[in-house]
């Protein structure tokens, strides 16, 4: 059996039904990991040992018994320190923040767990989660896994559950995906994230940053993990999952159907210019790799820029930003990060005109988009333009958000699975954006890709 820390969700269930190990045996295993290893990390804003210890006994005893609840039973994940667990901290990434204990539960944390998942702890996210390359100058950045050497982006704002992930500390956590917060860190470090539809995923519970464009996801090593774990953060039955993991059918009947015959929309010049060449090259040899799979590529010319949509998206968040976190940068108390107060503070300047405006074309431009979508399954870019750069080299009036914001501001969903490693030995992503609600598809044309490029394998350095 490979060593416990590279068991995901499907392989640690297979393995307690087989009684190969044991929740107990896992979770202590990780615990010891993140003890050795979050020094250097810095993945963790909190470690939960003695609940994740107690919860752990809690599902072996419950296995041994007979009672497995369903695949997520015994797999240990994380949450980004925005999610609310009652009494726990919940930071939300920003020092005037660092004791407040939560006094609810956020719904998708409760049905993880009520899916028998055991939380390990609360990840790092950028300050109020507002920024891309995940950076925090006040409670730290965590290391991108990917380069023990050099300090790289990890990806924002979901910075730690990607780090920690990828590191192999958890075989699964929570990220939440505002302009592309659950696929670029997914992207960074070698990573599947799914951003689900608008509203497909309750956001109660979960510290706001633009209610109008929030979605939490998962960030998974594969894409089986992350359609498990998606199904229990909506609330699927449990014993329904499972019945549908063990026999191919529902979500994982989908999956498995392979991608021959289906048209999936590929980038013209105009997209392809804005992508490193380390990159593109990684992306034509997916397109290479999913033709010979049986599908047909056909140029998409997009009906709006990608950087309309992007700067649409900046100011919707902006506004909304301001509305939920204004107080906090207003006040001249507070030691908030400049970068992230320069974002929220430039909120508050944009007239109502442009926010109304910019909702009504996100209206306009999903039906532009759908039409355009005519006949194809999905549309197929990088997540993110350029490798993981190093932390000192990051622009912070920049962002690497040029694919995954465009989804966010048409209300569709989109997978970030791995594409590969480039020349320099980073991960490299490719993204699927499917409509609205087709979740199912993209995560079949993920499962369908992955299925001939394999494992791009586990940073080294974190053994």
């Amino acid at each position: 059996m490979d060593a416990l820390e590279e068991l995901g969700i499907n392989e640690l269930s297979k393995a307690y039904a087989e009684r190969t190990t044991d929740p107990v045996a896992v979770t202590r295993h990780l615990l010891d990991r993140i003890e050795r290893l979050d020094q250097k990390l810095g993945a963790f804003e909190s470690v939960l040992a003695e609940n994740a210890i107690a919860a752990a006994e809690g599902a072996a005893k419950a296995m041994s018994s007979g009672h497995r609840i369903g695949p997520f039973h015994g797999v240990p994940f994380v949450l980004k320190d925005l999610v609310h667990v009652e009494g726990t901290i919940t930071t939300g990434g920003t020092n005037a923040h660092a004791d407040r204990v939560s006094i609810e539960t956020a719904t998708i944390a409760h049905r993880l767990i009520a899916g028998g998942g055991i939380l390990l702890g609360k990840t790092k996210t950028v300050e109020v989660a507002y920024g891309p390359w995940g950076t925090n100058t006040q409670r730290g950045t965590p290391w991108n896994p990917w380069d023990t050497e050099t300090a790289r982006a990890p990806g924002g704002s979901s910075s730690g559950t990607g780090a920690s992930v990828a590191a192999r500390l958890a075989p699964c956590g929570v990220g939440t995906d505002t302009g592309g917060s659950v696929r670029i860190p997914s992207a960074f470090c070698g990573l599947t994230g799914l951003k689900v539809t608008e509203d497909v995923l309750p956001l109660d519970g979960i510290q706001p940053l633009s209610h109008t464009l929030d979605t939490p996801g998962p960030m998974c090593r594969n894409v089986i993990d992350a359609a498990i774990m998606y199904e229990t953060m909506a609330g699927h039955e449990p014993h329904v999952i499972d019945a549908n993991v063990r026999s191919g059918t529902g979500l994982y009947g989908e999956i498995k159907k392979g991608i021959t015959g289906l048209v999936l929309g590929v980038m013209t010049g105009v997209e392809r210019a804005i992508v490193d060449p380390v990159v593109l090259a990684c992306y034509d040899a997916a397109l290479e790799q999913l033709a010979a799979l049986g599908a047909e590529l056909r140029p998409l010319t997009l009906p709006r820029g990608i950087d309309e949509m992007r700067f649409g998206v900046a100011t919707i968040i902006g506004v909304e930003g301001y509305h939920y976190h204004g107080d906090l940068y207003e006040d001249p108390a507070n030691d908030m990060d400049e970068d992230v107060k320069k974002r929220i503070m430039a909120g508050k300047t944009e007239p109502s005109e442009k926010y109304v405006r910019l909702m009504r074309e996100r209206l306009e431009d999903r039906t532009a988009f759908l039409a355009a979508m005519e006949g194809l399954a999905a549309f197929l870019t990088p997540s993110v333009p350029i490798p993981a750069p190093i932390v000192t080299d990051i622009d912070q009036d920049t962002a690497p958000s040029q694919f995954t914001r465009m989804v966010n501001h048409l209300g569709f969903c989109g997978l970030a699975t791995p594409m590969g490693l480039t020349d320099g030995g980073l991960p490299a992503s490719l993204h699927i954006v499917g409509r609205p609600r087709d979740e199912a598809m993209t995560l079949r044309i993920g499962a369908a890709f992955a299925g001939t490029t394999g494992d791009i394998g586990r940073p080294g350095g974190w053994e």
